[in-house]
C-alpha cells in the first residue's frame, strides 16, 4: 500500500491530461481566456515544431531503409554471378571466355565489393543462435504457418533458427494447433520448442507481454539444457503476422559484431503493412500507415533512445540481466514497456540499435466493413492500455521504484552502479520527455486541434447576438492589442499544423512503393497507385476513432486500474496452398 501511494501522483498524470484538455476546450474561453490563449500557443508551437523534427527523422529512416535494401540487392546480385561463374568454371574448364572482373560488373567499387563480400561471409559463418518467440493467441493456424514458413526459408534456419512457439493455455485446441506446426516444421530449424503460458498465475495481466515473459524464461531455460551457450542466443520477438526477411538477420548479426557492448543494446526494426493492406478500409489503411511512419520517425535518434513496435530483438544476456518482460498490468505496452525496463535496470546504459529492415505486418482485417472499423477500434483500444508506461517512466526516473523483497526504492543522485551511464539524469529527462510525447500527444491533440480554435471563435465572437456569450468588454482579444496579436498568431500556426502530416505522408508514398518493388518483389499493380491519394479523406475519422478516442479512454481508465478482457483482434488469413 505505501508502494501504492507513493506512486499515486504519477497515475494521476494521463487522466489529468485527457481531463484537462477537455475541460480547457468548453470553459478555457469563457473562465480563462487569457490563459487559453497563452496555453493553445505554447501547444501549437511545441506540437508543430515536434512533428517537423518527425518529418526529419522519418525521412532519415526512410533513406536509409532504402540504402540497405538497395545494398542487399546489390550483394545478392553478385553473389549470384559469382556461383554462376564458379559453375561455368566447373564445367567448362578450358572455355577461352575471360574470368569476370569486378569492373565488369559495374555495381560498386572494390571497397564496396569487398565489403558485401566480407558482410555476406560473416553471415553464412555465423555462430549466433537466433530464437524467434512468436506470441499467439486464438490466431488462424494458416497464418502461423506462414509467419514460421517465411523465416524457415532463410538459409541459416536449420543450423542457426530456434522457434519458441508461445501459445496459451486458455485457448481451445491450442495443444492440437501446436502439434501440427511442430510436425509441419520438424526438420527445418535447429530446435521447435513449444511454451504453453498458464492462465492463472498470480499478479499476472494477460497479454503478449505476460505470454512472451513466459516463453523466453521457459526456452531459454531449455535451450541451456540443450547445450546452447547463452551468449550466442539473440531472443527476436515477433507477432503472429509478422513477416522477418533475411535481410533482417543480416543486418541484425552484422550491428551485433559492429556495437561496443551488443549485450546493453534492444534491436528495433521499422513496421510495415503491405500484406492485406488493400483489402481493408482505408481509414483502417490510413491508421496504420501513420502508425508505422511514427514508429519509422522515431527509430532516428542519436543517442539511441527510441522505442522498439510490434518485432525487436535483444541478447539473451540482457534479457536474463533485467529478469525477463513484466507481467503486470502497468506492462500491456510491452515493446515499449521492455526498451523502458532495460533503461532502468541498467542505470541507463541499455540503448535502441534501429536496425532499417522493414518487418511487414498484416492490417486488422474481417468480414465486412463496419466488422473491420470496430475490430481496428478494439485493437486501437489495447494499444493506447501501454499508456500505463508514463506512470512507471515518471515513477523510476524521479520518483520511486520497487527493488527486491518489495522494499520501497527512492530515487536519489547516487549511482546505483559502477557501470551507470554519465549521463543517465540527462537521459531520463529525454525518455520522459519522449514517453510523454507519445502517449500525451494522442490524448490531446484531438481535442485542440480540431476544436480549438473553432470553438473559441465561436464563444468570443459568435454569428449572432442571440447566441453570445461573453459580454465585449470582457474579450481580451477585443480589449488587449497583445491577445489580439496572440489569437492571430494562434490562427496562422494552425494554418501550418498539418503540412508536417503531408510532408510524412508524401515520404511515405515513395518509400511503400519503393519497398514494395524492390524488396518483395511485388509488381507495379499490386502496389499503390494515384487511386490510394482518396484514401486520405478517411484520415479525420480514422485520427478520432483510431486514436483520441481510445487513447482518452485509456487515459481515463487509470483513475481506476481495470483488468481489461483478453481480446485480439480478428486477421483474416486465406493460406496459400503448396
Amino acid at each position: 500500500e505505501k508502494m501504492t501511494l507513493l506512486s499515486y501522483p504519477f497515475e494521476l498524470v494521463a487522466p489529468m491530461a485527457a481531463i484537462s484538455s477537455i475541460l480547457l476546450l468548453l470553459l478555457g474561453p469563457l473562465l480563462v481566456p487569457r490563459f487559453y490563449l497563452v496555453f493553445l500557443l505554447l501547444y501549437f508551437i511545441f506540437f508543430l515544431y515536434s512533428q517537423i523534427n518527425h518529418v526529419f527523422k522519418f525521412w532519415i529512416t526512410s533513406s536509409l531503409m532504402m540504402k540497405k535494401i538497395r545494398q542487399w540487392n546489390q550483394s545478392q546480385r553478385i553473389n549470384e554471378k559469382t556461383t554462376s561463374n564458379n559453375n561455368n568454371n566447373n564445367n567448362s574448364p578450358t572455355s577461352p571466355t575471360p574470368t569476370p572482373t569486378r569492373e565488369r560488373y559495374n555495381v560498386v567499387d572494390d571497397e564496396r565489393m569487398d565489403e558485401m563480400e566480407a558482410s555476406l561471409k560473416l553471415y553464412e559463418d555465423s555462430h549466433f543462435i537466433h530464437s524467434f518467440i512468436v506470441p499467439n493467441y486464438a490466431e488462424p493456424e494458416g497464418l502461423l504457418r506462414d509467419t514460421i514458413k517465411r523465416l524457415a526459408n532463410h538459409r541459416n534456419a536449420q543450423t542457426n533458427y530456434v522457434i519458441i512457439l508461445a501459445m496459451e493455455a486458455s485457448e481451445l485446441g491450442h495443444g492440437a494447433k501446436a502439434e501440427s506446426l511442430a510436425e509441419y516444421f520438424k526438420d527445418s530449424f535447429l530446435h521447435f520448442i513449444i511454451t504453453v503460458h498458464p492462465a492463472d498465475i498470480p499478479g499476472e495481466s494477460r497479454g503478449k507481454g505476460s505470454n512472451v515473459s513466459y516463453a523466453a524464461r521457459v526456452g531459454c531455460s531449455e535451450m541451456i539444457r540443450r547445450g546452447v551457450d547463452r551468449r550466442r542466443v539473440i531472443l527476436t520477438i515477433s507477432d503472429s503476422d509478422s513477416s522477418i526477411p533475411e535481410l533482417y538477420v543480416h543486418e541484425l548479426e552484422k550491428s551485433f559484431n559492429q556495437a561496443e557492448d551488443p549485450y546493453f543494446l534492444l534491436y528495433a526494426p521499422p513496421i510495415f503493412f503491405s500484406r492485406n493492406c488493400f483489402d481493408v478500409p482505408a481509414a483502417v489503411r490510413m491508421t496504420d500507415i501513420t502508425w508505422s511512419a511514427m514508429v519509422m520517425a522515431n527509430l532516428s535518434n542519436s543517442r539511441g533512445i527510441a522505442f522498439p513496435c510490434s518485432t525487436y530483438s535483444l541478447s539473451m544476456v540482457l534479457a536474463e540481466r533485467v529478469g525477463f518482460w513484466d507481467t503486470d498490468a502497468d506492462s500491456v505496452g510491452e515493446d515499449m514497456h521492455m526498451m523502458l525496463k532495460c533503461f532502468f535496470k541498467t542505470d541507463g546504459m541499455a540503448r535502441c540499435q534501429p536496425i532499417f529492415v522493414p518487418i511487414n505486418l498484416t492490417n486488422v482485417q474481417t468480414n465486412g466493413y463496419m466488422s473491420n472499423m470496430y475490430a481496428r477500434y478494439v485493437q486501437a483500444k489495447r494499444h493506447y492500455n501501454g499508456i500505463a508506461d508514463v506512470s512507471y517512466t515518471l515513477r523510476n526516473a524521479f520518483g520511486i521504484s520497487e527493488g527486491s523483497n518489495n522494499e520501497i526504492l527512492i530515487a536519489n543522485t547516487k549511482k546505483s552502479s559502477m557501470y551507470a551511464s554519465p549521463t543517465f539524469w540527462f537521459d531520463k529527462l529525454i525518455i520522459c520527455i519522449k514517453v510523454l510525447e507519445a502517449h500525451m500527444i494522442p490524448v490531446t491533440s484531438g481535442w485542440l486541434m480540431f476544436a480549438a480554435v473553432p470553438l473559441m471563435q465561436f464563444v468570443l465572437f459568435p454569428p449572432h447576438s442571440m447566441v453570445a456569450i461573453v459580454d465585449p468588454a470582457d474579450n481580451p482579444i477585443l480589449t488587449s492589442d497583445f491577445y489580439a496579436t496572440l489569437w492571430n498568431i494562434v490562427k496562422i500556426i494552425t494554418v501550418f499544423l498539418p503540412f508536417p502530416l503531408f510532408g510524412t505522408l508524401a515520404i511515405y508514398e515513395y518509400l511503400h512503393r519503393y519497398v514494395d518493388r524492390e524488396l518483395y518483389r511485388k509488381q507495379k499493380s499490386e502496389g499503390r497507385t494515384w487511386r490510394n491519394c482518396f484514401d486520405y479523406i478517411s484520415l479525420p475519422i480514422a485520427a478520432w476513432l483510431f486514436m483520441t478516442i481510445p487513447s482518452t479512454i485509456a487515459a481515463l481508465k487509470r483513475l481506476y486500474k481495470t483488468n481489461d478482457q483478453y481480446i485480439v483482434s480478428e486477421k483474416f488469413f486465406e493460406e496459400e496452398r503448396d
